[in-house]
């Protein structure tokens, strides 16, 4: 399964990651003729000769813009595309399409770029995975990148920068990473404040392994009188209905804050539980 074949993915663009012509599109829709001639002068600079990233991906900020490629999407949202996320994509496209396989190329710009270049290539993977010429079909490996850019997933989750880590965390995660490392990276989200609801393949990937972890970190907050993220239930209570009795079991604490957060806990659960029934007779 690819990430365009996984409807529970929030691709790159809102459309299928293996056509930059529809993310074009959306850039030159939110931008202005300045930005869109400079674009497209670096597009050609590109693919004449790949040694032009050097220069054109650093400058795509000023000269673009970096306001959220969907006008309607939050500034403050972790998981908004940006318009330089979007059109350095594009340059990274446009030389994998004209240069061939650069692992080494994309594995350099994160290396040597600030933390919006660095989102940028990580938001960019889905694209530089789609399959190439010759690759047999339903091969997971098969794509011009395959697993040559884990690397960079794995150092953007070892931060504590959210929007790094939720662009790490995008559809080409979601395909290429070990149950471990993707369990430990969603473990991350909840640790650092990055919501769940805009991780790729979350529904997918979620399972008894996670929810345990997670059913582990909501007793660990519940027994030290805190609140739990809402958006850790619904994996709990779909693949560990069993934590309900650890968090039922601290209404006994002698502590009130302990039993006022159970009692948080247990309500939010109840809540989760309702949800979930609702999705299954959908």
């Amino acid at each position: 399964m690819t990430a365009s074949d996984d409807p529970g993915d929030p691709l790159l663009t809102g459309a299928d990651p293996a056509d930059p012509a529809a993310l074009r599109a959306r850039v030159d829709a939110v931008v202005g003729a300045a930005q869109r001639r400079w674009l497209g002068d670096a597009l050609a600079a590109v693919r004449a000769d790949a040694a032009a990233l050097a220069a054109r991906f650093p400058a795509v900020g000023r000269k673009v813009g970096r306001g959220p490629l969907d006008p309607a999407a939050a500034r403050d949202d972790v998981h908004a595309v940006t318009v330089d996320d979007a059109a350095r994509a594009l340059l990274l496209d446009a030389a994998e399409r004209a240069h061939g396989p650069g692992a080494a190329r994309i594995e350099s710009l994160y290396a040597q770029g600030d933390t919006a270049e660095r989102r940028a290539v990580l938001r960019a993977l889905p694209l530089l995975d789609r399959s190439g010429p010759g690759d047999r079909p339903g091969d997971r490996r098969g794509g011009r990148l395959g697993d040559r850019g884990v690397p960079l997933v794995v150092d953007a989750i070892r931060t504590n920068d959210g929007r790094l880590l939720a662009a790490a965390l995008g559809p080409y995660a979601a395909r290429h990473l070990d149950d471990q490392a993707w369990d430990q990276a969603i473990l991350k989200c909840v640790f650092v404040g990055v919501p769940l609801g805009g991780v790729a393949g979350l529904d997918r990937r979620a399972g008894p392994g996670l929810a345990r972890m997670l059913a582990d970190y909501a007793h660990e907050r519940v027994a030290a009188g805190r609140d739990v993220p809402a958006d850790v239930w619904p994996i709990i209570v779909r693949h560990r209905p069993d934590a309900l009795a650890r968090i039922d079991a601290e209404l006994d604490s002698p502590v009130p804050g302990r039993r006022a957060a159970a009692r948080r806990a247990l309500d939010a659960m109840a809540a989760a539980r309702r949800g979930a029934a609702a999705a299954d007779r959908a």
